[in-house]
């Protein structure tokens, strides 16, 4: 399943929006802020597809039943574009265990390029909901070893895939090499094109180096 919550007019837009403005982008403090908001706003969306049980409160004048969470999900990010989105999702999921993954292309003389994973940190999955954050979903080769990396540390009950962008290449790899997986994938934007080094198009860049500055 593909949820696009930019189909549909909201003060999302306006984040991404500015994400993708190349002259906003200048500000790499607002564009980390803009990047945690449009987290947030994931955040709540995706909320909505968790387990809820109902808890009794005490308030000052009775007892008030609530839903609320059944447990926290898993917020795991690929390093080191993901890390203003993730920070978004705990804003809101703030007792969520937290997984990180490290993973880069690495390119070759020509051009080409391979997906490198070297470490994840994080807990236990299995069982758990978990949420995958990689803010630029483009030939899907990274997303789909992050989600296979995660499984070294067992089986989630159900993994949100959040990418930012999204190319119609990206979305379609997935559905390809996840076939059987239990998994939804959340995004802002399907954008149609990719380059020749596999940058989305219009996409918005290298999220890393707009976040954190360019890497050598």
């Amino acid at each position: 399943m593909v949820v696009n919550i930019g189909e549909n007019n909201s003060l999302f837009n306006q984040f991404m929006s500015e994400v993708r403005d190349q002259v906003t982008q200048l500000d790499s403090m607002r564009f980390r802020r803009n990047m945690e908001r449009i987290g947030e706003i994931f955040a709540y969306e995706i909320s909505k597809r968790l387990e809820f049980q109902t808890k009794e409160v005490q308030t000052s004048l009775g007892i008030a039943e609530v839903p609320t969470l059944e447990q926290q999900p898993v917020v795991a990010s690929i390093l080191r574009a993901g890390l203003p989105i993730h920070q978004g999702f705990l804003n809101f999921f703030d007792k969520a265990e937290n997984a990180f993954i490290s993973a880069y292309r690495k390119y070759d003389k020509d051009g080409s390029f391979q997906i490198n994973f070297e470490h994840i940190s994080g807990p236990s999955v299995e069982g758990k909901d978990v949420i995958l954050v990689d803010p630029m979903l483009a030939t899907g080769s990274s997303m789909v070893l992050a989600y296979n990396a995660l499984l070294q540390k067992g089986t989630p009950r159900h993994t949100h895939i959040v990418s930012v962008i999204a190319s119609k290449e990206g979305i379609e790899y997935m559905h390809k090499n996840l076939v059987g997986k239990r998994f939804t994938l959340w995004t802002g934007a399907v954008d149609a094109e990719l380059t020749v080094k596999s940058y989305i198009v219009p996409g918005l860049g290298d999220a890393g180096d707009l976040a954190y500055g360019c890497k050598e």
